[in-house]
């Protein structure tokens, strides 16, 4: 990969010798390795050490989850909050692994629906919950370096599956927690 990253500064008219850029090659593949690390994860591993038989029946909900991923189309960041929310039926899983499922997903080439889609999804599989809900708020480098150059623009995805899908009020509980302490 090191002769690829050599070939793109020659070909964006750099000289890949010169003092600044001799091992620029070298921390560019470290760089894409440690942000495409989710490629190496099983997300089902991650999940399954950390599922407890609970009783409880209530939302239990996740915020603020920060995320860094790549743009699939550009290769450039975006980052932004994940919450994610749950509805319980026989088990919970682990608070710090749900963190850990977001990076396990965010740490590969992605478009912010589909990251979104994949966290929901998982959690559904794993513990059949009666719902859950995934909201991730995220502003994209390519669309604020390049294109239309839009600073302060987010964009916000949703998944809501069972429950948070078809019942109108837990759905607005989950939201308006979300929004709760929010500046």
């Amino acid at each position: 990969m090191e002769k690829l990253i050599e070939q793109i500064l020659i070909g964006l008219g750099e000289n890949p010798k010169r003092e600044g850029l001799l091992h620029t090659p070298s921390r560019v593949v470290q760089s894409l390795r440690f942000l495409t690390q989710g490629y190496g994860e099983n997300v089902e591993e991650i999940l399954n050490e950390a599922l407890f038989d609970v009783k409880y029946d209530e939302m239990v909900i996740i915020r603020d989850i920060e995320v860094y991923s790549l743009c699939e189309h550009h290769l450039l960041p975006f980052f932004g909050k994940c919450h994610v929310g749950y509805l319980p039926s026989d088990k919970v899983i682990g608070l710090s692994k749900i963190p850990r499922l977001v990076d396990a997903f965010a740490r590969r080439l992605q478009v912010q629906e589909r990251l979104t889609q994949q966290i929901a999804n998982t959690i559904e599989e794993t513990i059949q919950p009666r719902g859950v809900g995934v909201v991730i708020e995220a502003q994209h480098l390519c669309m604020m370096m390049r294109g239309v150059e839009k600073q302060n623009t987010k964009m916000i995805t949703s998944s809501m599956l069972g429950t948070f899908r078809k019942d109108q009020r837990s759905r607005m509980e989950f939201l308006n927690l979300l929004r709760a302490h929010n500046p």
